[in-house]
């Protein structure tokens, strides 16, 4: 099969993509819809390819669908200056150093409960149980 008439499948082989989630950039339009053939089949070509290559890269570093359309129409329009790209990236940095600030946050709290455990000890002794249920303020439980 030629690169210029690829199935929905060896697209989504070729590129490491689900054919369901093909399917579902083709519906709201990060995809655009293939050529079809004589049966009705999806044909894809080498544009897909690229796309939907640059697409999987992009969510890959986790930015979310808006922003993957923005970088899209951004990338159409290639005199266009890549400010506008420059941006999104930075914001995006932004977002995974709050994201890694609240993980560190996890692991300490994570760690702290580790250590106030008794090992061996019953559940009704449990420190972790303890710590996690609520408590009134006069140390009852709260419902």
């Amino acid at each position: 099969m030629a690169q210029q008439d690829l199935s929905i499948g060896a697209l989504g082989k070729m590129t490491g993509t689900k054919v369901e989630t093909i399917r579902f950039y083709e519906k709201i339009g990060i995809l655009p819809a293939p050529a079809r053939t004589a049966g009705n089949y999806r044909s894809y070509g080498h544009d897909h390819v690229r796309r939907l290559t640059f697409v999987r890269r992009v969510r890959d570093l986790g930015f979310p669908l808006e922003t993957v359309r923005a970088m899209l129409d951004l990338a159409d329009q290639p005199d266009r200056p890549c400010g506008e790209v420059d941006a999104l990236v930075l914001e995006q940095l932004h977002e995974v150093e709050r994201k890694i600030a609240d993980l560190e946050r996890l692991r300490e709290e994570l760690d702290r409960l580790a250590h106030q455990c008794r090992r061996g000890g019953r559940m009704a002794e449990c420190r972790i149980i303890e710590a996690l249920s609520p408590h009134h303020e006069d140390g009852r439980c709260c419902p």
